[in-house]
Order: structure tokens, then C-alpha cells, then sequence
């Protein structure tokens, strides 16, 4: 009886297959996500304490631009992985070093705003790009003719972005915000820029999963930290009838952002490179908004229990604007193309502005916008189950299929 022979440690990383049936995401590819949560949850952290200080304008700043660093990394890496992942021992080592810079840039976010240094950050961020490239260098060498330039223009154009981000180590305190606006728009031309001749051969499923996977880790991480939050108020406190409605409502608004994201089939939008790019890009916000959802429960508690030095209307504010945010940025990115009629179109943009109209109910604004989002969800469902016994009655198909979807659960 013999044995097989162990797969070779080093193997050509080539472009995979879209047709590629049943793939998923790997137990790296998990792993990566999990330590990339690290830095998303330093980065709520330090918007908490810039926020429950009253520097609401300079934690948003800073935010955006720790968060940017973050989403753009681990989304350049989950596009090059479901393209040319080949896990063989090379590849996953690149991808820990990755892992290791995420975790180097986490390390700074402390600093970045409560000193405004971002030399920490900056140098996780070398760590990740210089990896990213490497694993772009090495799929050049593999391919030929227009896959090759392609991917050689994605490592000279992580390079040379990562040679400009320089500047916002260097820059007077004053020009960070102009720096940082120059080079996100920088690294967002890299890929278009690259794909120009030649598309990378990423797979529509697993990269709505890959998407997918990320978004419940963040919103698990936003309950995480909603949790310690009202734990640590009540301990220090002992405020509880001040705190069971924002955890209510808090728990009421992650859960209508996890079912508002998942009851479309995602993937079925990411028919062109052009789509892909848009729904891609756009999560920026989804996935900042998610996170800064569990920042802003940590800010209404902090203000509930005396600690945060801010009105109850402002700390309403700082889990309504975002949970708005995110339910439009869903809605527009993938939500309203699997919607049947005017009424389900509306259910979520109404539920946005209502959500909003809820800050003016100061401390129970939280609890308010809980209701709000959880009432959206039970409308949608019944607007969905409404249309389709009126369809079964007229004999037609699925009414609320919409460019190759299906109807959506959530209005």
C-alpha cells in the first residue's frame, strides 16, 4: 500500500478559475479577518474616547483615516486571494506578515489620536503594502502577456502609493487631511488603472462571502464592545433603568443591520469589473459605519452614566448618524436592485431619515432608532410576503426578482 506524496511547499501562483464551483473562504482567509478586527475595534475605541471628549470633528478625521488604512488593505488582499490563492507555503507566509502589519498598525491607533503621530500606523501599513506587492510580483512571474503587465502595475502602484503616504507621517498636522485625501483617491485608481487591458479573475461568490464574513465580524465586534460598555457603566454606576434602552435599541440596530445585508444574494450584482469596483469601494462606508455603530453605544452609555462630556442629544447622534448611514449605503449598493415596487424601495431610505429624526429624542434616541430599524424589517418582510400571495394568486412567478435576483425580506 503507498502513501500520496505530500503537495510540493512551493507552487506556481496562477489565476483561478470564476466558474470554480463550491469556493469558499479558506481557514486563512477567516484567520485574516479576525486579526484585521483588532485594528477595526482600536480604531472604534479611539473614536469613543476623541467623541465622549467633545472632539467629535477630529475623532471622525482620524477615523476615517485608521479605518481607510484598514479596509484597504484587507480588501486589496480578499480581491488578489480569490483570484490567485494557491495556499501553498510561500503564500501563506506573505499573508502573515500581512497579518503581523495589521496588528503593527492596531498598536499605533492609540497615538494616532490622542498625539496625532501616525508614524505607528504608517509602518504597519509599509508591512501590508510591501507584502501585497510581493504576492502581485510573484503572480507577474507566472503569468505573461496582459496578465502580467496587470499585475505588475498593481505592485508599482502599491509601491509608489506607499512612497506617497509617507507625506502624512512628514506633513504639518494641518495638511493631513489634504494628504490623506490625495492618496485614498491614489490607491483607489490603482485598480482600475491596473485592469485597464486585462481583469483579474476574482470569483463573484466567494468574494461576496469573503464580504459577507467581514461584516459579521465587525458587527460582532460592534456587540462585543456594546456589551463591555453597558457592563462597565453598570458596575460603575449602577445605572441600569439609564441603560437597558441603549442596550435595547443597540441590540435591536445590529440586528436590523445584520438582516438588511443578508437577506440579498450580494453576488449577483457583481457581474462586470465596473459593478464589482463600485459595490467594493462602497463598503468602505458600510463596513465604517457598521463599526462606528458599536463606538457610538459605547458613547451613549459613557454620556448615560456622567462620564462622557456631552449632551444626550449628541450621544444619540453618535449611533443614529452612522446607523443611517449604513442602511443607505446597503440599500444603495445591492438592496434596491433586488426590490419589487415603489413601497419596498422605500423602506429603507424612510427608515434611514427616521432613524435620524430619532436623535432629537435625546436619551432615548438610541432606544427610539432600535424601534425604528426593527419595525423597517418586520414592514419589509410583510411587504415581500404580500406581493408574493398576490403573485401566486395571479399565477406569475417570483415578483420580486429583480435582474436575476430574488425579492428581499427586509423592504
Amino acid at each position: 500500500m503507498t502513501s500520496t506524496p505530500p503537495e510540493h511547499p512551493l507552487r506556481p501562483l496562477v489565476a483561478r478559475s470564476r466558474q470554480e464551483k463550491h469556493r469558499a473562504a479558506t481557514p486563512l482567509e477567516l484567520f485574516f479577518d479576525l486579526c484585521f478586527v483588532v485594528a477595526v475595534a482600536q480604531a472604534g475605541a479611539g473614536l469613543v474616547h476623541a467623541v465622549a471628549e467633545g472632539n467629535a470633528g477630529e475623532g471622525v478625521a482620524n477615523y476615517a483615516m485608521v479605518f481607510f488604512a484598514i479596509w484597504w488593505a484587507w480588501m486589496n488582499f480578499s480581491w488578489f486571494a480569490s483570484a490567485y490563492d494557491n495556499d501553498d507555503a510561500l503564500y501563506r507566509v506573505v499573508t502573515l506578515v500581512q497579518i503581523a502589519g495589521v496588528l503593527v498598525l492596531a498598536a499605533g491607533v492609540s497615538r494616532a489620536f490622542e498625539e496625532h503621530d501616525f508614524l505607528m500606523v504608517w509602518l504597519g501599513y509599509l508591512v501590508m503594502r510591501l507584502a501585497m506587492a510581493t504576492h502581485w510580483l510573484r503572480a507577474a512571474r507566472h503569468a505573461s502577456g496582459p496578465e502580467r503587465t496587470m499585475a505588475r502595475r498593481y505592485a508599482g502602484g502599491v509601491l509608489l502609493c506607499q512612497v506617497g503616504w509617507t507625506a502624512l507621517v512628514l506633513a504639518p498636522e494641518g495638511a493631513r487631511p489634504w494628504v490623506f485625501l490625495v492618496m485614498a483617491l491614489a490607491e483607489l485608481a490603482v485598480p482600475p488603472l491596473a485592469e485597464r487591458r486585462h481583469n483579474s479573475k476574482w470569483h463573484p461568490h466567494h468574494i461576496a462571502e469573503r464580504y459577507g464574513l467581514f461584516t459579521i465580524i465587525v458587527l460582532g465586534e460592534t456587540i462585543a464592545a456594546a456589551t463591555v460598555a453597558v457592563k462597565t457603566g453598570v458596575a460603575e454606576s449602577d445605572e441600569l433603568a439609564e441603560l437597558l434602552p441603549i442596550a435595547a435599541g443597540g441590540l435591536l440596530l445590529v440586528f436590523a443591520a445584520w438582516w438588511v445585508y443578508f437577506v440579498v444574494p450580494a453576488h449577483q450584482r457583481l457581474l462586470t469589473s465596473r459593478q464589482a469596483f463600485i459595490w467594493g469601494y462602497g463598503h468602505y462606508g458600510i463596513l465604517g459605519a457598521a463599526a462606528a455603530i458599536g463606538a457610538g453605544i459605547e458613547v451613549a452609555v459613557e454620556q448615560a452614566v456622567g462620564v462622557a462630556h456631552l449632551s444626550a442629544t449628541a450621544a444619540a447622534a453618535a449611533v443614529t448618524l452612522p446607523a443611517a448611514l449604513y442602511l443607505l449605503l446597503v440599500w444603495g449598493l445591492h438592496a434596491r436592485y433586488f426590490k419589487a415596487g415603489t413601497a419596498q424601495q422605500l423602506v429603507l431610505p424612510c427608515a434611514a431619515l427616521g432613524i435620524l429624526l430619532c436623535t432629537l429624542a435625546g436619551k432615548w434616541g438610541v432606544f427610539a432608532a432600535g424601534l425604528v430599524a426593527a419595525g423597517a424589517v418586520v414592514l419589509g418582510v410583510s411587504l415581500t410576503a404580500r406581493t408574493a400571495r398576490a403573485a401566486k394568486a395571479e399565477g406569475r412567478g417570483n415578483p420580486g426578482a429583480v435582474e436575476g435576483g430574488r425579492g428581499t425580506q427586509e423592504g
